[in-house]
């Protein structure tokens, strides 16, 4: 999976460190035992991190070796693979492969990923209702909405937005009886109440209709809707059903204002990810399919002499043809490349830019070929920064801008450790916590050994 091996040897160390580039990386150490576990993280200084772990120890000036708490793995390790990457998200999903390749039993738990939370629209059930979960399932009629930055805002948004309608909240399969009581939403008149046969399967399926065009349009199907009987009714010259409307308007707005951009129904999330990449003139393309990644590829920006003669964006579009669509294996694999993809989106500060396809499946090719240059260039998208700082006002049960919800992997142990290394002083799992930066971005949390 990795792209480079160096066999390494204690007494040729200062030979292979040469070797090694000074780059960000996702690199791994084996050692003779082909059933221990390896080493396996990333960092932003390759050469300087396995000078650290492969380094000759400390000696003393009696010739004695000088005690250190840090983690040295020079006599156990005899293979080095790496590769190269150009940025933290690209680090960190090639990391989330390389674990699942090499740990098919325990990645889950090192890696802790936090599913995101999303809007399920049940659709399978006679009477459809609309809860929050963290869980996707292939079966059923059911479709999917988000990623939502936590699960409070999740629920927010659902709720608010289902104010604007009549479906029913409750989450118990309806055995409908004209002698139920019924609940309080249709005691305000905010149900059909098709627990005591208020309404007909139709007219309630009907109502959840409008509620899925609601979620499938970020509520835009709505907003024509009301704007729509305000004109007819100013038309009429009910100003006062005019100015109840204009007033739904007014409380519309900052409901939609939740749903980020990235927000919409899951089988239709598809984009491209433009990321730094560490090859040079170039950038690294991610394809985004149904919430699911594949790439990177490395997409030159001077072209080769014999395409000369294409546009950039044709250049693109050809580009992306040869990247196949991500064919996640379960649910539970797509889920987890949805909270990678959800994890860097929702940063407070990032690094590359992620351009969604319209309703018919179509990349906006133009903001894209302009993403491409800011990208390469190292500069930011200004509307993204806006979209951020307008997040961070609505404050709808995110944390603080820049702390992320998925925890850096633990690091792989070899199975036993040496006998001159104390063990790590945590207070959880087998592994201790340093900092790696990448340039350009905010320092994350890695498990590894102390300084």
């Amino acid at each position: 999976m990795l792209a480079h091996q160096v066999e390494f040897a204690p007494d040729r160390d200062l030979e292979v460190f040469a070797s090694i580039p000074a780059a960000p990386a996702v690199f791994l150490l084996a050692g003779e035992d082909a059933m221990a576990e390896p080493y396996a993280t990333k960092t932003a200084n390759l050469r300087r991190r396995l000078q650290r772990l492969l380094g000759a120890p400390e000696v003393a000036e009696d010739g004695s070796l000088r005690p250190s708490k840090r983690l040295n793995l020079r006599d156990r390790v005899r293979r080095i693979e790496y590769t190269c990457t150009g940025s933290d998200f690209e680090s960190g999903f090639l990391l989330y492969q390389l674990f699942r390749s090499a740990f098919p039993e325990t990645y889950a738990g090192r890696l802790r990923i936090r599913p995101a939370p999303l809007v399920k629209l049940h659709l399978e059930n006679e009477f459809p209702r609309a809860s929050v979960t963290t869980r996707m399932s292939r079966r059923g009629r059911s479709v999917y909405y988000g990623p939502f930055w936590s699960r409070v805002a999740a629920e927010k948004f659902m709720n608010d937005a289902l104010d604007f309608f009549k479906m029913r909240r409750c989450v118990e399969d309806l055995h409908p009886d004209p002698q139920f009581p019924g609940c309080i939403y249709s005691e305000m008149k905010m149900c059909l109440a098709p627990c005591y046969r208020g309404c007909t399967v139709e007219e309630h399926s009907a109502e959840v209709g409008r509620v899925q065009q609601f979620f499938e349009s970020a509520g835009e199907s709505l907003r024509r809707e009301l704007e729509a009987a305000r004109e007819e009714a100013s038309a009429r010259l009910e100003f006062e059903s005019a100015a109840a409307l204009h007033a739904r308007l007014d409380k519309l707005a900052p409901v939609m204002a939740q749903a980020p951009e990235i927000v919409r129904r899951i089988d239709r999330l598809n984009g491209v990810l433009v990321q730094p990449s560490a090859e040079r003139g170039a950038v690294a393309l991610f394809r985004v399919d149904a919430g699911c990644l594949a790439g990177p590829i490395a997409f030159a920006i001077q072209p080769p002499d014999r395409t000369r003669s294409q546009s950039m964006e044709s250049r693109l579009e050809q580009a992306l043809s040869d990247v196949p669509a991500a064919k996640p294996a379960s649910a539970l694999e797509a889920m987890e490349h949805l909270a990678l993809l959800k994890r860097w989106y929702y940063r407070g500060r990032k690094t590359g830019e992620l351009f969604l396809a319209g309703d018919r499946g179509e990349f906006p090719m133009r903001r894209l070929v302009r993403g491409v240059g800011r990208v390469y260039r190292g500069e930011s998208d200004p509307a993204a920064a806006a979209s951020v700082a307008a997040n961070a006002e609505l404050e709808i049960g995110r944390p603080e801008i820049g702390q992320l919800e998925i925890s850096q992997p633990e690091i792989a142990q070899f199975a036993i450790s040496p006998p001159e290394i104390s063990p790590p002083d945590i207070s959880s799992g087998n592994s201790t916590e340093h900092r790696v930066e990448h340039p350009g971005e905010n320092p994350i949390e890695h498990p590894s050994e102390h300084p």
